[in-house]
């Protein structure tokens, strides 16, 4: 009898350890098609961004302080997706304040270059370091975010988006896959109804926020409603707030020359 016993407790020990790991495979399973949906909602969100093939942008980053301008400066962007697989090489020309007119940044694979006329020298640089206010060298280049994070799914929520509106949201938590990107993490919030991104802050590795990010003034472009400007506030000081305004996007051809480290000297955009 006591063998009995000892045999029916077993049963059912192991009756209830099958049932709770049962229980948790539709808990495993709904979280892996959320993590695949987010990272499909945010390569649907980088096409928004971004159009397809080689391209050229205007941009223009103009600086504040509590709400009075301090520092402006124009650039002109050229874009080409990478013969490896979906990131882009960019080559970006200063073009305003006069005294960086024709200096150029290079970003080719994951390596960043800057090229001075004056001295005729060009010196790696980093992606993190700050361009113009919140704007970092990073910021300005064309990226697909997909390619350089994994997206991972926090919840839907409502948020403020870059015009003051309630809009409905899917919050995606970013991660880097390499040292190189600029932000080890990228909370992002995605309109699912349309694919635009309305919202994202970005974090160091240690979780201190860095600035927030508000993508706004969408606009026909090239077949998509586009964002043609990015309002970036700083982590710790809001009246310190960088506009990031894009024009003339344009479909073009960028030759492979361009995007040569050896070729930044004989540059002339033409």
């Amino acid at each position: 009898m006591l063998d009995f016993k000892r045999i029916l407790v077993r049963w059912m020990c192991q009756r209830l350890l099958m049932t709770a790991v049962l229980g948790l495979w539709p808990a495993h399973w709904a979280l892996a098609q959320n993590n695949t949906d987010a990272q499909a909602l945010l390569v649907a969100s980088d096409a928004v961004r971004n159009p397809p093939g080689s391209f050229s942008v205007q941009l223009t980053l103009t600086e504040f302080r509590k709400g009075a301008q301090t520092n402006r400066s124009g650039l002109l962007i050229y874009a080409k997706p990478s013969s490896t697989g979906g990131q882009y090489s960019n080559l970006v020309r200063f073009m305003a304040p006069a005294r960086d007119a024709n200096k150029l940044m290079l970003r080719s694979g994951n390596d960043l270059w800057f090229y001075d006329p004056a001295t005729k020298a060009s010196v790696r640089i980093s992606a993190q370091q700050r361009l113009l206010g919140q704007a970092s060298n990073g910021d300005v280049m064309s990226t697909n975010l997909a390619r350089d994070y994994s997206a991972q799914w926090v919840g839907e929520a409502v948020v403020k988006d870059g015009e003051g509106r309630d809009c409905s949201c899917v919050h995606l938590r970013l991660k880097s896959t390499g040292a190189h990107v600029p932000y080890p993490s990228v909370d992002y919030w995605i309109n699912p109804s349309n694919q635009r991104p309305v919202m994202a802050r970005f974090f160091t590795s240690e979780g201190r926020l860095l600035k927030t990010a508000y993508f706004r003034k969408f606009q026909l472009v090239l077949g998509l409603q586009r964002p043609t400007e990015t309002v970036i506030i700083d982590g710790l000081d809001p009246d310190w707030v960088t506009l990031m305004q894009s024009t003339q996007l344009t479909p073009r051809e960028v030759p492979d020359s361009w995007l040569q480290r050896d070729y930044l000297a004989r540059f002339t955009g033409e």
